[in-house]
Protein backbone atom coordinates (compact mmCIF):
# COMPACT_ATOMS: atom_id res chain seq x y z
CA UNK A 1 0.00 0.00 0.00
CA UNK A 2 1.16 3.36 -0.81
CA UNK A 3 1.88 6.42 1.29
CA UNK A 4 -1.06 8.24 -0.72
CA UNK A 5 -3.48 5.36 -0.05
CA UNK A 6 -2.68 5.02 4.30
CA UNK A 7 -3.20 8.64 4.24
CA UNK A 8 -6.37 8.77 2.69
CA UNK A 9 -7.37 5.33 4.84
CA UNK A 10 -6.45 7.40 7.81
CA UNK A 11 -8.72 10.12 6.56
CA UNK A 12 -11.83 8.11 5.61
CA UNK A 13 -11.07 6.23 9.49
CA UNK A 14 -11.39 9.87 10.76
CA UNK A 15 -14.24 11.08 9.30
CA UNK A 16 -15.96 8.01 9.86
CA UNK A 17 -15.49 8.18 13.56
CA UNK A 18 -16.53 11.62 13.52
CA UNK A 19 -19.55 10.41 11.65
CA UNK A 20 -20.51 7.71 14.77
CA UNK A 21 -19.83 10.55 17.18
CA UNK A 22 -22.27 12.92 15.73
CA UNK A 23 -24.95 9.87 15.71
CA UNK A 24 -24.09 9.11 19.11
CA UNK A 25 -24.63 12.42 20.52
CA UNK A 26 -27.99 13.15 18.51
CA UNK A 27 -29.04 10.12 20.08
CA UNK A 28 -28.78 11.19 23.54
CA UNK A 29 -30.77 13.04 25.46
CA UNK A 30 -28.95 16.43 26.56
CA UNK A 31 -31.60 16.96 29.15
CA UNK A 32 -30.71 15.88 32.73
CA UNK A 33 -32.24 15.47 36.03
CA UNK A 34 -30.89 16.99 38.89
CA UNK A 35 -31.00 15.82 42.29
CA UNK A 36 -31.26 18.56 45.18
CA UNK A 37 -32.71 19.07 48.75
CA UNK A 38 -33.86 21.62 50.87
CA UNK A 39 -33.81 22.25 54.47
CA UNK A 40 -37.04 22.73 55.90
CA UNK A 41 -37.87 24.82 58.51
CA UNK A 42 -41.64 23.74 59.15
CA UNK A 43 -41.05 20.00 59.09
CA UNK A 44 -37.90 20.30 60.31
CA UNK A 45 -36.15 17.86 58.39
CA UNK A 46 -33.90 17.43 55.07
CA UNK A 47 -36.57 17.17 51.35
CA UNK A 48 -35.50 16.45 48.71
CA UNK A 49 -36.54 16.45 44.85
CA UNK A 50 -35.84 15.66 41.47
CA UNK A 51 -35.41 18.39 38.73
CA UNK A 52 -35.65 17.66 35.05
CA UNK A 53 -34.12 20.89 32.66
CA UNK A 54 -34.57 20.42 29.04
CA UNK A 55 -32.37 20.18 26.38
CA UNK A 56 -30.76 23.77 26.19
CA UNK A 57 -31.87 24.73 29.42
CA UNK A 58 -30.39 28.54 29.70
CA UNK A 59 -30.85 30.45 33.05
CA UNK A 60 -31.12 33.39 31.20
CA UNK A 61 -34.55 32.41 30.13
CA UNK A 62 -37.68 31.78 32.22
CA UNK A 63 -39.29 28.36 32.01
CA UNK A 64 -42.63 26.67 32.42
CA UNK A 65 -42.72 24.51 35.92
CA UNK A 66 -44.37 21.45 36.12
CA UNK A 67 -44.60 19.48 39.72
CA UNK A 68 -44.93 16.11 39.16
CA UNK A 69 -46.24 14.66 42.51
CA UNK A 70 -45.31 10.49 43.45
CA UNK A 71 -47.60 8.08 45.07
CA UNK A 72 -48.26 5.94 48.24
CA UNK A 73 -45.18 4.24 49.24
CA UNK A 74 -43.08 6.08 46.61
CA UNK A 75 -40.53 8.81 46.90
CA UNK A 76 -38.60 11.86 44.32
CA UNK A 77 -36.91 8.82 42.43
CA UNK A 78 -40.06 7.29 41.46
CA UNK A 79 -41.12 9.26 37.93
CA UNK A 80 -37.41 8.76 36.94
CA UNK A 81 -36.64 5.15 37.93
CA UNK A 82 -40.35 3.63 37.15
CA UNK A 83 -42.26 6.11 35.17
CA UNK A 84 -39.81 6.59 32.48
CA UNK A 85 -40.33 10.49 32.52
CA UNK A 86 -37.28 11.86 31.43
CA UNK A 87 -37.35 10.07 27.54
CA UNK A 88 -41.18 11.18 27.78
CA UNK A 89 -40.41 14.30 28.65
CA UNK A 90 -38.05 14.85 25.98
CA UNK A 91 -40.03 13.36 23.37
CA UNK A 92 -43.07 15.50 23.86
CA UNK A 93 -40.40 18.62 23.30
CA UNK A 94 -38.64 17.60 20.89
CA UNK A 95 -41.77 16.63 18.65
CA UNK A 96 -43.06 20.07 19.69
CA UNK A 97 -46.03 18.89 21.68
CA UNK A 98 -45.00 20.27 24.82
CA UNK A 99 -42.74 23.74 25.46
CA UNK A 100 -39.31 23.36 27.00
CA UNK A 101 -40.57 23.29 30.62
CA UNK A 102 -38.42 22.38 33.93
CA UNK A 103 -39.95 19.25 36.09
CA UNK A 104 -40.31 18.98 39.99
CA UNK A 105 -40.40 15.96 41.62
CA UNK A 106 -40.39 16.51 45.50
CA UNK A 107 -40.56 14.15 48.14
CA UNK A 108 -43.26 13.06 50.19
CA UNK A 109 -43.04 9.49 51.21
CA UNK A 110 -41.58 6.19 51.40
CA UNK A 111 -42.32 2.66 51.39
CA UNK A 112 -41.54 2.08 54.72
CA UNK A 113 -45.42 3.18 55.73
CA UNK A 114 -45.71 2.59 59.37
CA UNK A 115 -43.35 4.89 60.41
CA UNK A 116 -42.28 7.50 57.33
CA UNK A 117 -44.71 10.69 56.80
CA UNK A 118 -46.26 10.38 53.71
CA UNK A 119 -49.04 12.40 51.89
CA UNK A 120 -49.10 16.35 50.12
CA UNK A 121 -51.61 17.68 53.13
CA UNK A 122 -50.71 19.09 56.61
CA UNK A 123 -50.65 16.60 59.54
CA UNK A 124 -50.15 16.56 63.03
CA UNK A 125 -46.35 17.20 63.36
CA UNK A 126 -45.70 17.21 59.25
CA UNK A 127 -46.89 20.41 57.84
CA UNK A 128 -46.50 19.36 54.54
CA UNK A 129 -48.77 21.69 52.63
CA UNK A 130 -47.62 24.17 54.66
CA UNK A 131 -43.97 23.32 53.16
CA UNK A 132 -45.06 22.69 49.55
CA UNK A 133 -45.79 26.76 48.47
CA UNK A 134 -43.55 28.50 51.66
CA UNK A 135 -40.77 26.88 51.28
CA UNK A 136 -40.17 24.38 47.98
CA UNK A 137 -42.31 26.38 45.48
CA UNK A 138 -40.50 29.78 46.15
CA UNK A 139 -37.10 28.29 46.52
CA UNK A 140 -37.05 26.38 43.39
CA UNK A 141 -38.84 28.64 41.25
CA UNK A 142 -36.06 30.96 42.19
CA UNK A 143 -33.07 28.59 41.68
CA UNK A 144 -34.43 27.68 38.05
CA UNK A 145 -35.58 30.34 36.69
CA UNK A 146 -39.33 28.93 36.39
CA UNK A 147 -43.05 29.52 37.38
CA UNK A 148 -43.80 32.91 39.10
CA UNK A 149 -47.21 32.70 37.29
CA UNK A 150 -50.26 30.97 37.50
CA UNK A 151 -49.93 30.51 33.64
CA UNK A 152 -46.41 29.52 34.36
CA UNK A 153 -47.18 27.02 36.44
CA UNK A 154 -49.25 23.34 36.66
CA UNK A 155 -49.11 20.50 38.55
CA UNK A 156 -49.82 17.05 38.41
CA UNK A 157 -49.26 13.40 39.53
CA UNK A 158 -50.75 9.92 40.13
CA UNK A 159 -52.66 8.07 42.67
CA UNK A 160 -51.99 10.00 45.90
CA UNK A 161 -50.05 12.61 44.38
CA UNK A 162 -52.65 12.81 42.19
CA UNK A 163 -55.12 13.61 44.68
CA UNK A 164 -52.65 15.99 46.25
CA UNK A 165 -52.42 17.60 42.71
CA UNK A 166 -56.14 17.88 42.83
CA UNK A 167 -56.58 19.27 46.28
CA UNK A 168 -53.32 22.08 45.53
CA UNK A 169 -55.20 23.64 42.71
CA UNK A 170 -58.64 23.40 44.49
CA UNK A 171 -57.11 25.52 47.31
CA UNK A 172 -54.78 27.46 45.48
CA UNK A 173 -56.55 28.27 41.71
CA UNK A 174 -54.77 31.22 41.87
CA UNK A 175 -51.62 29.70 41.44
CA UNK A 176 -52.02 26.72 38.37
CA UNK A 177 -52.95 27.17 35.09
CA UNK A 178 -53.59 23.54 35.16
CA UNK A 179 -53.97 19.80 36.94
CA UNK A 180 -53.41 16.78 35.41
CA UNK A 181 -54.97 13.93 37.99
CA UNK A 182 -54.24 10.58 36.98
CA UNK A 183 -55.99 7.88 38.84
CA UNK A 184 -56.19 10.26 41.62
CA UNK A 185 -56.78 9.20 45.85
CA UNK A 186 -59.52 12.31 46.11
CA UNK A 187 -60.87 10.85 49.78
CA UNK A 188 -60.74 7.72 52.40
CA UNK A 189 -64.04 8.39 53.45
CA UNK A 190 -64.97 4.68 52.63
CA UNK A 191 -62.05 3.14 55.29
CA UNK A 192 -61.93 3.41 58.74
CA UNK A 193 -58.99 4.98 60.31
CA UNK A 194 -57.14 2.11 62.33
CA UNK A 195 -58.18 2.68 66.15
CA UNK A 196 -56.00 3.67 69.19
CA UNK A 197 -54.69 6.32 71.05
CA UNK A 198 -51.14 6.46 68.65
CA UNK A 199 -52.49 5.38 65.17
CA UNK A 200 -49.15 4.53 63.08
CA UNK A 201 -48.61 6.73 59.87
CA UNK A 202 -50.60 5.18 57.80
CA UNK A 203 -53.79 6.43 59.43
CA UNK A 204 -52.94 9.84 59.59
CA UNK A 205 -52.16 10.06 55.92
CA UNK A 206 -56.06 8.03 55.31
CA UNK A 207 -57.31 10.75 57.67
CA UNK A 208 -55.14 13.93 55.85
CA UNK A 209 -56.79 12.67 52.48
CA UNK A 210 -60.47 12.58 53.65
CA UNK A 211 -60.25 15.77 55.89
CA UNK A 212 -58.61 17.27 52.96
CA UNK A 213 -61.09 15.83 50.44
CA UNK A 214 -61.13 16.98 46.91
CA UNK A 215 -64.76 15.35 46.38
CA UNK A 216 -66.30 17.11 49.50
CA UNK A 217 -64.63 20.68 48.22
CA UNK A 218 -66.66 20.50 45.04
CA UNK A 219 -69.87 19.21 46.63
CA UNK A 220 -69.86 22.53 48.99
CA UNK A 221 -68.11 24.76 46.66
CA UNK A 222 -69.79 28.76 46.91
CA UNK A 223 -70.84 30.31 43.90
CA UNK A 224 -66.96 32.29 44.35
CA UNK A 225 -65.20 29.20 44.74
CA UNK A 226 -66.51 28.01 41.67
CA UNK A 227 -65.49 30.62 39.67
CA UNK A 228 -62.26 30.27 40.88
CA UNK A 229 -62.31 26.98 40.03
CA UNK A 230 -63.04 27.80 36.54
CA UNK A 231 -59.92 29.59 36.00
CA UNK A 232 -58.21 26.03 36.22
CA UNK A 233 -58.01 23.61 33.06
CA UNK A 234 -58.55 20.03 34.55
CA UNK A 235 -57.85 16.97 33.66
CA UNK A 236 -58.78 13.13 35.33
CA UNK A 237 -57.06 10.54 33.99
CA UNK A 238 -58.09 6.77 35.37
CA UNK A 239 -58.23 2.92 33.99
CA UNK A 240 -61.31 1.07 33.68
CA UNK A 241 -60.02 -1.51 36.21
CA UNK A 242 -58.36 1.31 38.77
CA UNK A 243 -59.82 0.60 42.49
CA UNK A 244 -59.69 4.27 42.26
CA UNK A 245 -61.97 4.81 39.03
CA UNK A 246 -65.22 5.65 40.78
CA UNK A 247 -63.70 8.37 42.56
CA UNK A 248 -62.42 10.03 39.62
CA UNK A 249 -66.10 9.74 37.67
CA UNK A 250 -67.88 11.15 41.03
CA UNK A 251 -65.34 14.25 41.28
CA UNK A 252 -66.09 14.61 37.34
CA UNK A 253 -69.87 14.33 38.13
CA UNK A 254 -69.91 16.80 40.87
CA UNK A 255 -67.94 19.51 38.11
CA UNK A 256 -70.34 18.83 35.46
CA UNK A 257 -73.40 19.68 37.82
CA UNK A 258 -71.61 22.75 38.72
CA UNK A 259 -70.47 24.06 35.76
CA UNK A 260 -66.81 23.67 36.20
CA UNK A 261 -64.93 22.45 32.61
CA UNK A 262 -63.38 19.86 33.22
CA UNK A 263 -61.95 16.26 31.39
CA UNK A 264 -62.32 13.10 32.24
CA UNK A 265 -60.70 10.08 30.34
CA UNK A 266 -61.02 6.58 30.73
CA UNK A 267 -58.41 3.84 29.41
CA UNK A 268 -58.20 0.17 29.65
CA UNK A 269 -55.89 0.10 32.28
CA UNK A 270 -55.41 -0.47 35.95
CA UNK A 271 -53.34 1.41 38.93
CA UNK A 272 -49.79 0.69 37.20
CA UNK A 273 -46.95 2.35 35.86
CA UNK A 274 -47.97 1.52 32.12
CA UNK A 275 -50.90 3.22 32.31
CA UNK A 276 -49.55 6.30 34.12
CA UNK A 277 -46.19 6.70 31.77
CA UNK A 278 -48.87 6.50 28.89
CA UNK A 279 -50.84 9.72 30.72
CA UNK A 280 -48.11 11.45 30.93
CA UNK A 281 -47.60 11.69 27.05
CA UNK A 282 -50.84 13.81 27.14
CA UNK A 283 -50.17 15.65 30.30
CA UNK A 284 -47.08 17.51 29.71
CA UNK A 285 -48.40 18.69 26.48
CA UNK A 286 -51.69 19.68 28.50
CA UNK A 287 -49.97 21.39 31.02
CA UNK A 288 -48.74 24.12 28.73
CA UNK A 289 -50.24 24.51 25.48
CA UNK A 290 -48.56 25.38 22.21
Amino acid sequence: MTNVECHKNSIMKKYLVLALAVIVTLGTSASKVETCSIKSKLLNAKVQYNVYLPDGYDRSLHYPVVYLLHGFTDTYTAWVERGNMQKIADEAIKSGKARPMVIVMPNAGGPKTAETWNGYFNMPGWPYHDFFFQELLPEVEKKYHCGGTKDMRAVMGLSMGGGGSTVYAQRHPDMFCACYAMSPWLTDAENTVRPGNNPDKVALVKAAVTQNSALKFVETASEARKDSLRTVRWYLDCGDDDFLFDQSVRLHQLMRTRRIPGELRVRDGGHTWVYWQAALQTALPFAFPR
